[in-house]
């Protein structure tokens, strides 16, 4: 029957509805028609999903796309056919493009480009300040109405305490979502790694943990001043998710992510002076990264987020302080995430929520549940495959990875998008 699938027999998790168990799922014209004991359609194609987890598809809320500019980095079809192959059916574009995404025709273009070349959905997220330029803030009303779910000057800090308080204001007024890079430049000075005692036997400077969360603090003041609602993007030190944590226990409108390097990583690996280990927070020492862990498991880390930011080899390829920040992460994000599990920092429901139904509803997005009537953006994955990350074999346009030659389980076998197959790990 044309249009129509029922995939049997799968463990369906679906955090939103608060649903772990064996179940069928039926799909018809794009749609989740039915989730449980499902009678097909006559004729109704069938997809045996017997020890594999059928999830909603997962939703990153911080994923750089590069175009428009930065096409020899990425572009919207490869970074988003890395996102299908990750099992990601929602990315979230951050502004820093060339034009900056500071105005709707930009906006328009990414969208356009998303439905023309994308493989996954596309949503835009709007630089807080024209240019980036921390001086005045954008028209955010404007970009609202042309398809922007939030805003951001990610890669810089918004640093005036002033524009920052106006951004909060005028974002509230819209009941928009400023996402911050939380950094204080004079404390971050030059520094290109982590602040301890690996930068200090590698002769690198090094940027304190409190760059990050003297930033927080202040930030957190003008939220309750203003009753914005603020995002911590790619949160990395124990004193910010504290600050985070007291701040939600206020009521106040806060929320945070964390990268899987954040918490799968520490300072360590840049030890060989590795440039796919530099990015922006840094890597921590191993009393950070356990408190992360803790955020995760006492839920004041709410988000699961990449940071997918691909780079061109020649930007890689330097000195280490000269060496471009980021590295890529859309396919590596639910196997790396999944060591959560197995570890025992937060079950598996849990987990899926933070990469599906939790950066959905921050954003305002129609996504993450296996909702009936909802679109069929779905993920097939055998939680328990073996796999090595193999930079060359990613399917992005750039390939630097921080877990090359890392063993991981869990591999997407499926991805769905709107009922559409965009990866099929079987060929």
């Amino acid at each position: 029957m044309s249009g129509f699938l029922w995939i049997r027999g799968a463990r369906v998790v679906d955090p939103a509805n608060g649903l772990d168990a064996t179940a069928d799922l039926l799909v018809g014209d794009g749609i989740i028609r039915e989730v449980g004991r499902c009678d097909a359609p006559l004729g109704c194609p069938v997809l045996d999903a017997d020890g594999l987890v059928l999830a909603p598809g997962l939703v990153d809320m911080h994923v750089h796309l590069r175009e428009p500019g930065f096409e020899y980095k990425e572009t919207i079809a490869g970074g988003t056919r890395a996102a299908a192959a990750g099992g990601v059916t929602t990315v979230a574009a951050m502004p820093n493009t060339r034009p900056v995404n500071d105005d709707p025709s930009v906006t328009g273009y990414i969208l356009q480009k998303a439905r023309s070349e994308g493989w996954v959905n596309v949503a835009p997220i709007g630089a807080v300040t024209r240019g980036l330029e921390g001086r005045e803030l954008t028209e955010m009303g404007l970009q609202i109405r042309a398809g922007c779910v939030a805003f951001s000057d990610d890669g810089r800090p918004v640093a005036d305490s002033g524009l920052m308080r106006r951004a909060l204001e005028y974002a509230s007024t819209f009941g928009a979502l400023i996402i911050q890079h939380a950094e204080d430049p004079a404390l971050a000075g030059h520094g290109c790694m982590h602040e301890g005692v690996i930068s200090s036997r590698l002769g690198l400077p090094g940027l304190p943990s409190e760059a990050e969360s003297v930033m927080v603090d202040r930030d957190l003041r003008l939220v309750a001043l203003t009753g914005g609602r603020y995002h911590v993007a790619h949160i990395s030190t124990g004193q910010a998710v504290e600050a985070v944590g007291r701040a939600r226990a206020m009521g106040l409108s806060v929320s945070c992510e964390v990268a899987p390097h954040h918490f799968a990583l520490t300072d360590e690996a840049v030890l060989g002076y590795d440039t796919d280990a530099k990015m922006s927070p840094p890597l921590r020492g191993h009393e950070e990264r356990h408190a992360l862990l803790e955020g995760l498991a006492r839920g004041i880390i709410t988000v699961i987020a990449t940071d997918h930011a691909p780079h061109d080899p020649d930007s890689k390829r330097v000195e280490f302080c000269q060496a471009s920040n980021g590295v890529v992460g859309l396919e590596t994000l639910l196997p790396v995430s999944l060591e959560l599990v197995r570890d025992g920092v937060m079950g598996l429901s849990a987990c899926l929520a933070a990469m599906t139904v939790a950066p959905a509803r921050l954003l305002g997005l129609n996504r993450g549940a296996l909702t009936p009537g909802m679109p069929a953006d779905l993920l097939l994955f055998d939680l328990d495959a073996p796999w090595v990350v193999d930079a060359a074999r990613l399917h992005g346009t750039s390939r630097n990875t921080c877990f090359h030659g890392r063993r991981v389980r869990g591999r997407v076998k499926k991805t769905f998008v709107a009922g559409r197959l965009v990866h099929d790990d079987d060929g």
